[in-house]
């Protein structure tokens, strides 16, 4: 059995240790999937008006996807639980403060934060001060 992950928020908050993925990602919407190979895609999810893609900036550009929102890629390297109360709020409550809009996926094992790229620099700071990391 896999272990589940933290449960305690303040343990969570300790243990954050942010990481910066190189490059630029993009969030797209496209009809189907036919036109990638899986292992590029970051994440897609299947929504009523479309799949929404996440993928390298420099792939939707030599598929001429459009794309409204270049971001950077932040994951939150502590294995949370998905039943884990408050750690989302916690973080997207500290980066709002700070005016940084961020959008969040929660896979198994970690928490995957896209911020404006502009924002990438402030947002890695104010996640290593939220887990009390000066």
């Amino acid at each position: 059995m896999t272990p589940s992950g933290e449960t305690n928020l303040k343990e969570i908050l300790k243990s954050l240790k942010p990481t910066h993925h190189s490059g630029d990602y993009v969030f797209c919407v496209v009809d189907n999937l036919e036109k990638f190979n899986l292992n590029d895609l970051i994440l897609f999810f299947r929504e009523g008006e479309g799949i929404t893609v996440i993928i390298k900036k420099e792939l939707a550009d030599r598929l001429q996807l459009p794309y409204s929102f270049i971001s950077s890629w932040i994951t939150l390297t502590v294995h949370s639980s998905l039943s884990a109360v408050g750690l989302t709020a916690s973080f997207s409550r500290a980066l709002a403060e700070k005016g940084i809009s961020c959008n969040v996926v929660a896979a198994f094992y970690h928490d995957h934060i896209f911020v404006d790229k502009k924002d990438t620099e402030a947002a890695m700071v104010i996640l290593t001060q939220l887990s009390g990391k000066k």
